[in-house]
């Protein structure tokens, strides 16, 4: 197809969009291409070429009029259509359904947070019909008697938070494609406390810890947990790394990692000696330890031996290191190591910021929360409370 010359500007055509329909968009280009053969052409004289050039446009003008308004009229039924169908879309726990699996389908968000919509608004709807409402009398009283049953029951804020949160991106697809009401603006979900549920260990207790790890137990299990400790990775990254990923960057051995939420591995921990030869010594025990393609930690057990491990044998290996050193606690899991890590920085002198690209935090505010727990600490080692014991035993 010629290209126009470069000194005669393209028309503008703000109806025509990328997404519209196959058809008109061909009408746009084939339009819009001869316009400008015509009007650049130095075998057309200026009086024609510029006919020509203003006679394609209007015929383009009224195209671009007539699409407009079938498109009007198409969205006009269809809402009408929506509107009328409203009242009888909320109506059965089978309608419910359909339209709760719909509204997750539509959501350009991960798998993982589609299932999570599903879930928690199925726990919703189940509730409302366990208390006796009626769907379609739903209002935002109704919303906010849902969150405060949920923290009655013993519900931490994290996950009524979650549940609320599902509930007000429902209501406002349901408002914008003309089925229900969004009955959930308004409704906020509980503040999240300025600290961490899991609880970090001491440096002690590492301690304790890897000495437990290196003389008990698998040369995998220790590299695991000895890795945890050291870079604060999250149990999805860890098993998501391969042999592979062990790489240099300006003269440091790193290892890549695909953060949570993330498609590809864009950032890297770094792997000091002590990181990296428990999984030397681990991977020189694999026949494929040097296949980068292989995962960097693979499974045990019968029904998976070789292949990857999951995040719940991650967690399971490192609760049970816990454990066997006398942290038997729902507060101390594979997670706590990620905070064991941040705050153990903190106490070691590093700044939030390098705290922050330790743990590849987008936001500073959640690197922000650790401080909680050094100023926790602070408390507790020189309470008032005991200054005071001191001053009246003397008395």
């Amino acid at each position: 197809m010629p290209v126009p010359p470069a000194d005669v500007p393209p028309p503008q055509f703000p109806g025509i969009k990328a997404g519209r329909p196959e058809e008109i968009r061909i009408f746009a280009c084939w339009f819009s291409n001869t316009a400008y053969i015509y009007k650049g052409s130095n075998k057309t004289n200026n009086a024609n070429k510029t006919n020509i050039y203003y006679f394609l446009l209007e015929i383009w003008r009224i195209l671009q009029k007539l699409y407009l308004y079938l498109r009007n009229e198409f969205f006009a039924i269809m809402e009408t259509a929506l509107t009328a169908a409203a009242p009888q879309c909320l109506t059965t726990a089978a309608d419910v359904r359909r339209v709760v699996d719909y509204f997750a389908a539509s959501t350009d968000v991960k798998t993982t947070s589609r299932a999570l919509y599903v879930r928690t608004l199925n726990g919703f709807f189940e509730w409302v019909q366990e208390t006796g409402r009626e769907v379609p009398a739903l209002t935002v009283a109704d919303l906010i008697a849902y969150k405060e049953q949920l923290l009655t029951a013993g519900k931490s804020p994290l996950k009524v938070a979650r549940y609320i949160n599902s509930s007000r991106r429902f209501y406002e697809w349901t408002e914008a494609v003309k089925v229900y009401p969004n009955i959930a603006r308004g409704v906020h979900a509980p503040k999240r406390a300025q600290q961490f549920r899991k609880q970090p260990l001491t440096v002690a207790q590492v301690g304790n810890l890897l000495r437990y790890e290196r003389a008990e137990q698998s040369a995998r299990d220790y590299a695991i947990v000895n890795l945890l400790v050291r870079t604060g990775l999250r149990t999805i990254e860890v098993i998501r790394a391969n042999v592979g990923d062990i790489v240099y960057k300006s003269g440091q051995r790193v290892l890549m990692v695909q953060g949570k939420g993330r498609d590809s591995k864009d950032n890297f921990v770094i792997l000091t000696d002590a990181a990296y030869m428990p999984i030397y010594e681990y991977l020189k025990t694999r026949p494929d330890g040097s296949t980068p393609e292989a995962p960097l930690f693979t499974s045990n057990s019968n029904n998976n031996a070789g292949g990857r491990l999951t995040t719940r044998a991650v967690s399971a290996i490192a609760k049970q290191g816990l454990k066997s050193v006398g942290l038997d606690n729902r507060v101390f899991t594979a997670h706590s190591l990620r905070h064991t890590a941040a705050v153990n920085m903190l106490r070691g002198g590093a700044t939030l910021e390098q705290v922050q690209y330790t743990l590849r935090h987008t936001n500073p505010a959640t690197t922000q929360i650790y401080t909680a727990t050094i100023r926790e600490e602070q408390r507790l080692n020189n309470g008032g409370e005991v200054l005071l014991d001191k001053l009246y035993n003397t008395v």
